[in-house]
């Protein structure tokens, strides 16, 4: 069983929003910095956002801040990712991951578990 499952993508027109859901399993949780990441068609995986274990800590790569918002409920064991004014660039599937330092938080092979991806598609 794949302990990370991400919901939440879809189709959504330019300058709209979707938020994003992680729900992890089978895992402590709150041990694990939480990243996403994401993969636009053709082009290489990239990081996008992560989290500390409590959430005090945020990180986002620059063309995100300021549009994407990353939280976690640690008692639902889950992370969010707010995506805010949505470019027709933003198209990509999304992908929500593990670690357990903060040292590489947006170096993707630093990352042990990853779930299987949700599908965003920003129309113009």
């Amino acid at each position: 069983q794949v302990p990370l499952v991400e919901s939440g993508g879809g189709l959504v027109q330019a300058g709209g929003s979707l938020r994003l859901s992680c729900a992890v399993s089978g895992l402590i949780f709150n041990s694990y910095v939480m990243g996403w990441f994401r993969q636009p068609p053709g082009k290489e995986r990239e990081f996008v956002a992560a989290i500390s274990w409590s959430g005090g800590r945020t990180y986002y790569a620059d063309s995100m801040k300021g549009r994407f918002t990353i939280s976690r409920d640690n008692a639902r064991n889950t992370v969010y990712l707010q995506m805010n004014s949505l470019k027709p660039e933003d198209t990509a599937v999304y992908y929500c991951a593990t670690t357990t330092s903060l040292r590489s938080y947006s170096f993707s092979p630093d990352y042990d578990y990853w779930g299987q991806g949700t599908q965003v598609t920003v129309s113009s």
